[in-house]
C-alpha cells in the first residue's frame, strides 16, 4: 500500500521566497551581500515596534491573545470600522489561505491576472477552483477583461492593486467602475500591500469606504512593507461583519502571535518611520529610473518599492551574476526581474553592478 494525496496537490509548487543572504555568503565565498529581492524595507523597522517586541518577549510561556483584542481595536481607530470588521492574520499569505478556505468550493471559478502574487493561484488550485486567467495589459490589470470572465460559476476575484512583481496600478475610478460591475454574491479580494508607497493621485487611498456599499468587498493590509514587519508575519482582513464572521471560523487559534501584535500597534503609532520610509522610497525610485534610462532599460512604472524592469539578457542570468557579485534580486519572466528600492548606498551599488553583468 503507498500513501495517496489529494488530488488537488498534484500540480502545485512550493513557494520559492527570494534566496536568503546567509546562503548567497556560503555559495560564492562573500562577505558582504545586499538582498533586493523581496521588497523588504531597507530601514528595518519602526524603533518603538523594536521595544514593544522586546517588552512583550519578556514572558513567552503565555498564549498570545487569539482575538488580538488590542491589535484590532488600534486598527479600529486607524480605519474608522468596528473592530467585527477586522480580522488579523499571521500575513497576507495566511489571510489569502483562509479566503480561498471559506469560499472556494470545488470547480468554482476564480478570477486572477496572469502575472501578479502567486499565493493566488496556489491556494485556488488548493481548494480545487478553476483559475481563470486575464493576461496583464502593459505590466497592468485589464479589468475589462477581468469583467468580460465573469460567468454564473464565477465564485471569487483576487486584485493586486498596485500588483506585485509589476508595481503597476489602476485608479479609484476604475476600481469603483469594477465593483459596480461585478454581481454581488462574487467575493472581489482587494489586496493593497503596497498602498502606503504609491505617489499618484488617482488611486484609491481611502478604499475603506467601498465597503459601505459592497458587502462582497475583502480589502487585505500587510505591516510586512512599509512597517517593516515581514519578520513576524502579520497582516489584516477588512469586511463586512458576515465576511469575517465566518472566516474567523476557519482561522486556526492563536494565529498572530505576541510578539507580531505588540509590534504592529506600536507600528501604527510610528508615522516618522512611515514618512522617512516614503521619502526614502519615492527618492530611490526616481534615481533609479534615471540610471536606467541610461542603461536603455525599459521598466514599468512602479507605484510600489520596486520596479520591474528587463535586463535585456535571461533573467536568471542576470541573477546568477548578479549573486556572485554579492547583490540578490528576484528573476520574474523571460528578461524582466522585480528589484527592491534600496537606501541610496544599495541603490548606487546595483547600478555599478548591473553595469559590470549586462
Amino acid at each position: 500500500m503507498t500513501l495517496t494525496f489529494r488530488e488537488e496537490l498534484k500540480d502545485l509548487q512550493a513557494y520559492k521566497p527570494g534566496k536568503p543572504i546567509d546562503d548567497v555568503k556560503k555559495e560564492y565565498g562573500i562577505e558582504k551581500v545586499v538582498k533586493l529581492a523581496s521588497n523588504e524595507n531597507p530601514l528595518g523597522s519602526s524603533p518603538k515596534a523594536i521595544e514593544a517586541v522586546k517588552k512583550a518577549a519578556e514572558n513567552l510561556a503565555i498564549y498570545p491573545d487569539g482575538n488580538a483584542t488590542m491589535l484590532k481595536n488600534a486598527l479600529a481607530k486607524k480605519t474608522g470600522l468596528k473592530t467585527t470588521q477586522i480580522l488579523p492574520s499571521s500575513g497576507s499569505d495566511e489571510m489569502i489561505d483562509i479566503i480561498a478556505k471559506t469560499f472556494i468550493n470545488k470547480n468554482d471559478e476564480v478570477i486572477m491576472a496572469d502575472l501578479t502574487f502567486p499565493r493566488y493561484i496556489t491556494t485556488t488550485k488548493m481548494m480545487g477552483g478553476k483559475p481563470v486567467i486575464v493576461p496583464l495589459k502593459n505590466w497592468t490589470y485589464d479589468l475589462e477583461g477581468m469583467k468580460k470572465a465573469i460567468t454564473d460559476k464565477t465564485k471569487l476575484i483576487w486584485l493586486c492593486n498596485p500588483n506585485n512583481p509589476t508595481g503597476t496600478m489602476f485608479t479609484e475610478d476604475e476600481l469603483l467602475d469594477f465593483l459596480k460591475s461585478v454581481p454581488n454574491n462574487i467575493v472581489v479580494v482587494y489586496d493593497e500591500a503596497y498602498n502606503e508607497y504609491v505617489t499618484r493621485k488617482d488611486y484609491p487611498k481611502n478604499s475603506i469606504k467601498f465597503l459601505k456599499d459592497y458587502s462582497n468587498l475583502i480589502i487585505l493590509r500587510t505591516f510586512s512593507k512599509i512597517y517593516g514587519l515581514a519578520a513576524l508575519r502579520i497582516g489584516y482582513a477588512l469586511a463586512s461583519e458576515e465576511i469575517i464572521h465566518n472566516m474567523n471560523k476557519i482561522r486556526g487559534p492563536f494565529n498572530v502571535n505576541k510578539l507580531a501584535q505588540a509590534a504592529a500597534i506600536a507600528a501604527l503609532e510610528d508615522e516618522d518611520f512611515i514618512k522617512k520610509t516614503y521619502e526614502l522610497n519615492k527618492q530611490g525610485k526616481e534615481y533609479l529610473y534615471k540610471e536606467f534610462k541610461n542603461l536603455g532599460l525599459e521598466y514599468a512604472p512602479s507605484e510600489t518599492n520596486h520596479i520591474f524592469v528587463n535586463v535585456k539578457r535571461d533573467a536568471n542570468e542576470v541573477f546568477i551574476e548578479l549573486q556572485k557579485r554579492g547583490m540578490i534580486i528576484r528573476p520574474i519572466k523571460d528578461t524582466w526581474v522585480r528589484i527592491t528600492i534600496g537606501t541610496p548606498e544599495q541603490n548606487e551599488l546595483l547600478i555599478k553592478l548591473l553595469k559590470e553583468v549586462i
